[in-house]
């Protein structure tokens, strides 16, 4: 997890946060336009992280879920001013782009198809979060927009958006999602698990949504699709539709 130490200005935080920037150092850990992230080296270890009014709220949520089933940070604090601010604790070890791991692609592989079986099993009655409805909302949303990515689908925006209208109805509303499952949202503690993280995304929706992005980022990260057929079968053939794994690249081509 890339950090660069910075100089910060107490001032510009709200009042609530400032008690945790004292006699601390600080580093910028954002990996994204949207929001800014830092990382605060006291006690532990805290993340700090600031989006527009309202884009934070239902990543707090998830995170207090999945930590009281075990499988993320503590949240310590949200707050919503004229900006989100989400304070969370440092997750044990090391997210899964780290060298360690990437040298043992094999590995990797095997273990984050692994963990993400586990977390479809578990039980997921009480989430408050729903994913399905929202993912297909952002589609129709976004394609309206003139809003399409090809990277994610070899055809025009037209086909893309007629493949998911013609198989909306099979998007199912029954597992646990992390929503953006990539190497870096993944914590291992020297191979073991200790958390996810960046869970926003996440929700009650369609397996095929983190199944598709896990074969995604070992292609990313590891720069070569050789190990697509060995992610989907370390994950488990019986719950894969191939052809809804087409179906969700042509929605996420729409954002």
């Amino acid at each position: 997890m890339k950090r660069t130490e910075i100089c910060i200005t107490k001032d510009i935080y709200p009042e609530r946060f400032r008690p945790f920037l004292e006699r601390a150092k600080v580093y910028d850990s954002s990996c994204s336009p949207g929001a800014r992230v830092i990382f605060i080296d006291k006690d532990g270890g805290y993340y700090l992280k600031s989006s527009e009014k309202g884009s934070l709220e239902k990543e707090a949520v998830l995170d207090g879920y999945f930590h009281k089933k075990g499988l993320g940070a503590r949240v310590v604090d949200y707050y919503s001013g004229e900006k989100d601010w989400l304070l969370t604790e440092r997750v044990s070890g090391e997210d899964c782009t780290c060298a360690e791991y990437l040298a043992d692609p094999g590995r990797l592989c095997d273990t984050i198809a692994e963990l993400l079986r586990e977390l479809h099993e578990m039980d997921h009655t009480d989430c408050p979060i729903k994913h399905t409805p929202t993912y297909l909302e952002t589609v129709e949303r976004n394609f309206k927009r003139g809003m399409f990515d090809r990277e994610f689908f070899q055809g025009s925006a037209d086909e893309a958006f007629c493949l998911v209208c013609e198989h909306k109805h099979l998007f199912k509303a029954d597992t646990l999602l992390h929503g953006d499952y990539c190497l870096p949202n993944i914590m291992l503690d020297d191979w073991k698990f200790s958390g996810f993280i960046d869970l926003g995304n996440g929700g009650v929706g369609d397996r095929h949504v983190d199944i598709f992005w896990g074969a995604w980022t070992l292609n990313f990260n590891l720069k070569t699709d050789k190990y697509r057929e060995r992610f989907l079968d370390a994950y488990g053939r019986d719950k894969i539709d191939t052809e809804m794994l087409r179906v969700i690249a042509a929605a996420e081509a729409f954002g």
